[in-house]
């Protein structure tokens, strides 16, 4: 497959076309944001990291009946997946109370939910990606009803079989952000990464924080957590 124009650059990843309209090329950065862009840095082999993990979990989602947007790794930084137009929404599923969250409602972190909860938020960095509930995204007709109900049983079930997996790993998922796209058929799929970027990743003995919470929060040791979480993962 032949790699084209570049069509996106994001914070995390720059997006090229190729020679079939079907599929497109992710490329992953090592550049680092946190707080809505206002924290700058980068976090070295974190692409190649990101990558690899999120190729991996894909993988292993599709096996459990996911429907992704995965297609091939191609190298360790660059994967061929399906051209999707995303679904505006930042789906966050939480397991454990920590950041916003723990901020937002006055609670410590670590409390651990008799049931996971989901958030939305409308996905638009102009607007700083406001909070929003199902009844706003059918009004700003971002997802019909019947999208936003498969997007949340995705969601719960994705929770379902990565926290299931993570705990054979000695590592708690304490929450994590999705996004889901639409193919040209117009089937719902899972797109973006499941990464250390995208997840809350707690050691389950220490209570180590192994996600770029160690950026956010200046604790150091950000690249050895994010290779620990590749070496877990992947096994090397």
């Amino acid at each position: 497959m032949k790699k084209c124009e570049q069509l996106y650059e994001g914070k995390a990843k720059k997006v090229f076309a190729t020679d079939d309209p079907d599929y497109v090329i992710v490329s992953y950065k090592d550049d680092a944001t946190a707080f809505d862009g206002l924290k700058k840095g980068e976090i070295s082999g974190k692409g190649s990291v990101n990558n690899r993990m999120s190729n991996y979990l894909m993988r292993l989602l599709e096996k459990a009946g996911i429907a992704t947007h995965y297609v091939e790794e191609l190298s360790d930084r660059e994967t061929v997946v399906k051209k999707v137009s995303i679904v505006p929404l930042e789906v966050i599923i939480r397991n454990v109370s920590a950041g916003s969250f723990a901020k937002r409602y006055g609670v410590e972190e670590g409390i651990v939910f008799d049931e996971p909860t989901i958030e939305f938020s409308y996905k638009n960095d102009d607007l700083h990606d406001p909070l929003l509930n199902s009844y706003h995204a059918l009004a700003l007709k971002l997802a019909t009803k019947e999208e936003i109900e498969t997007i949340k049983s995705m969601a719960f079930r994705i929770n379902q079989i990565l926290k299931e997996y993570f705990a054979g790993l000695k590592v708690k998922l304490i929450d994590f952000k999705l996004e889901f796209g639409r193919t040209r058929d117009g089937q719902i799929v899972l797109a973006d990464e499941i990464s250390p970027d995208t997840c809350r990743f707690w050691d389950a003995d220490t209570n180590e924080k192994l996600d770029k919470d160690r950026f956010r929060r200046d604790l150091g040791g950000v690249e050895e957590a994010y290779r620990e979480m590749m070496k877990r993962v992947l096994g090397e």
